[in-house]
């Protein structure tokens, strides 16, 4: 059952049946004639045989709005698939976990292992650019930048010496920019420049600290990893290019938990999908003032950048858009990419950190024309459901 007692699946005559239909469909799974086979019918395949009651932390009313403006913004832009995950700040408990194409665990037996595949979970993509956001406040924490910080930010920068390359900005800005600037243009320059003199082995363990490359302990019958490079391999190129979210992976679940670290304070919890399995694992990843300076930024980011895709009228929103490419036989395609965001709100106070993913819309695929509006239209959901008012003045036109 969801959080509010909902039923989302049960026996009736010896026959297993789920009345909410595609809500939360691959989360829940499917039941064969004898067994659980996919998702959470087969990880408590046990518990449930034996007549026990299985009760998520899963909110009904979220996940659908999660779902529906999914599956909108990936028709409307003609994407493959996508996947969102809406986790409550403090708890660490998934209110949302949406897949798209959807899936009706009723029909199984007609569905494709497309449909079927639990993508918040299970599918691995590079980050790009919401990675920014984490690693500003690993730099920050580490006392290497401010935010008034300004540095040099050509349009193109060579990096890494001999082995070296040149790393580029997709979007026009002045010569020098600020920190804060820097994530408002979103300048993988700037984000070079910031990490120059963040030793290696610091920066990686602060990704580490933020639940990349690590196991998500959360019980589901299959949860995929995103891979940090090994250090060895960690030359000046990798760390620039670690810094804007490229050479390194996550899944939207993964993302969610890292971004929560700067909704949360600076404290990372594992994320949790069952009542009553334990806080799980928590530690301090940033001091809470370096995390609070990261909710102002991010902020910004939405307000002076990207407020018509991403923004609200009245209500304090925070977060960062990605761009990656998708390696293709084995190089980085020119025609395929993964739209993300990452972000929560209220700004100044967190409830909820949510995370979106869409690979290869074929229309207007850049993070900020695809995932921040569905991030948007999700919020609106959410604050409707809190019958929350606005409280920040109106933007000026």
């Amino acid at each position: 059952m969801a959080a509010d007692g909902s039923i989302l699946a049960r026996s009736v005559g010896g026959k297993r049946v789920y009345p909410q239909g595609i809500l939360a469909g691959q989360v829940v799974g499917m039941m064969g004639s004898t067994e659980g086979l996919e998702g959470l019918e087969a990880a408590y395949n046990r518990s449930l045989e034996a007549g026990n009651d299985l009760k998520l932390t899963l909110n009904p009313r979220t996940q659908a709005n999660a779902e529906a403006a999914l599956a909108r913004g990936v028709t409307k832009h003609q994407g493959e698939y996508g996947s969102v995950v809406v986790m409550e700040t403090r708890t660490g408990r998934v209110l949302a976990a949406a897949s798209y194409p959807p899936f009706d665990p009723n029909d199984w037996r007609t569905s494709s292992p497309n449909a079927r595949r639990n993508r918040p979970f299970l599918d691995v993509f590079e980050p790009g650019s919401t990675i920014k956001g984490l690693v500003v406040g690993a730099a920050l924490n580490e006392g290497l930048t401010t935010p008034t910080s300004t540095y040099d930010t050509p349009m193109r920068r060579y990096v890494g010496g001999r082995w070296g390359s040149t790393i580029g900005d997709a979007v026009a800005h002045p010569k020098q920019l600020t920190t804060k600037q820097i994530l408002r243009y979103s300048s993988n320059v700037g984000m070079s420049q910031i990490v120059e003199h963040f030793p290696a082995a610091n920066l990686r363990g602060y990704l580490g600290q933020y639940g990349f490359g690590e196991d998500v302990s959360i019980p589901v019958v299959s949860t995929a990893t995103g891979r940090l490079q090994p250090l060895r391999n960690w030359d000046d190129l990798v760390r620039a290019t670690n810094a804007f979210g490229q050479g390194m992976s996550s899944t939207t679940l993964q993302l969610a938990a890292a971004f929560n670290v700067l909704a949360n304070d600076g404290l990372y919890i594992s994320p949790r999908l069952v009542e009553g399995t334990g806080a799980g694992e928590r530690r301090e990843v940033l001091r809470p003032e370096t995390a609070k300076t990261m909710r102002v930024l991010l902020q910004a980011v939405i307000e002076d950048g990207i407020f018509n895709a991403a923004g609200i009228q009245g209500y304090a929103l925070a977060g960062k858009t990605g761009t990656a490419q998708v390696v293709v036989d084995r190089k980085y395609s020119n025609s395929v990419f993964d739209s993300v965001f990452a972000g929560f709100f209220p700004a100044d106070a967190p409830r909820v950190t949510v995370t979106v993913m869409v690979r290869g819309a074929k229309i207007n695929f850049q993070g900020s024309q695809l995932a921040a509006p569905i991030y948007r239209e999700l919020a609106s959901g959410i604050l409707s459901e809190w019958a929350s008012a606005p409280t920040v003045p109106d933007k000026k036109p």
